[in-house]
Parts: structure tokens; C-alpha cells; sequence
């Protein structure tokens, strides 16, 4: 199991992260727009150019994050913005987390099979922290 941390931005997720690189150094592991992502998204035009994800590996764990869109949650605020990624090494791992964490709290998605190969889940605990379950499918 690992937790890394993910950022969630405005519109300037881009900027962000090439500052953190420019410090800690290193490629991005991943980098995509929601223009890039599956064609059954539709953010709005204005909004494409936007990061739908961005991993940057930064020792032995990984500094994630992406812009909000319209359509996709409320607007990024201080408060909101951060959340707790943890990858895990199977399904069961998976629902077993995200069934504790999300008690007493808020499913925002429950565990399902997503289009980048993994079962993934988000939920807010019921101290108001933000958390983001993900196993590789091929770990499963």
C-alpha cells in the first residue's frame, strides 16, 4: 500500500506543477487534459485544455493532481484541494478501506472499474478528509 498526496486546482494545475518540478526535479510519470481523456467526458470547450491528471514521482512517492471543471464537483477551494491517495493491492483491499474511511462521511463515487485500467472509489471521512482509493486492475 502507498498514499501520496493529490492536488486539486482551479485552472492552473499546469503551472503548478511545472513549478514543483522546476524544484524537486524529475518527469512527469503522466500528464493529460480532459481534451485527451475518453470521448464521453464533455467538459466544455473552454475547459479541455485543462489537466485531468498529472503524476509527478518525487522520491518514493508520487505528487498527483488535477484542474475542477464544471462539471466535475465544486469549484477548488483551500479546504477542498487536497486529498489522499492510496493505492492498494486488490479489490478487496479496496472496499474494505473505502467502507471504513467513507462511514459516518460522504461517498463522492463509489469503488468501480474506471477507464485508465484501475477500481477506484472517493469519499470525504467524517473528519472531512478527502480520500482516493485506487488498485491497477492488474494488481487485482
Amino acid at each position: 500500500m502507498q498514499l501520496n498526496t493529490y492536488l486539486h486546482f482551479e485552472d492552473n494545475c499546469r503551472e503548478a506543477f511545472d513549478f514543483y518540478r522546476s524544484i524537486f526535479g524529475g518527469e512527469y510519470s503522466y500528464l493529460v487534459t480532459f481534451a485527451e481523456g475518453p470521448e464521453d467526458i464533455s467538459v466544455p470547450d473552454d475547459e479541455k485544455g485543462r489537466i485531468m491528471h498529472v503524476s509527478l514521482p518525487i522520491g518514493d512517492s508520487v505528487l498527483m493532481g488535477s484542474d475542477t471543471t464544471s462539471i466535475f464537483g465544486p469549484p477548488s477551494n483551500v479546504g477542498n484541494n487536497c486529498s489522499i491517495s492510496v493505492d492498494t493491492n486488490s479489490r478487496e483491499e479496496t472496499d474494505r478501506l473505502f467502507a471504513g474511511l467513507s462511514l459516518g462521511g460522504n461517498v463522492a463515487m463509489e469503488p468501480q472499474d474506471m477507464f485508465w485500467g484501475a477500481y477506484f472509489g472517493m469519499c470525504t471521512d467524517k473528519f472531512g478528509i478527502n480520500w482516493m482509493i485506487n488498485c491497477e486492475t492488474s494488481a487485482a
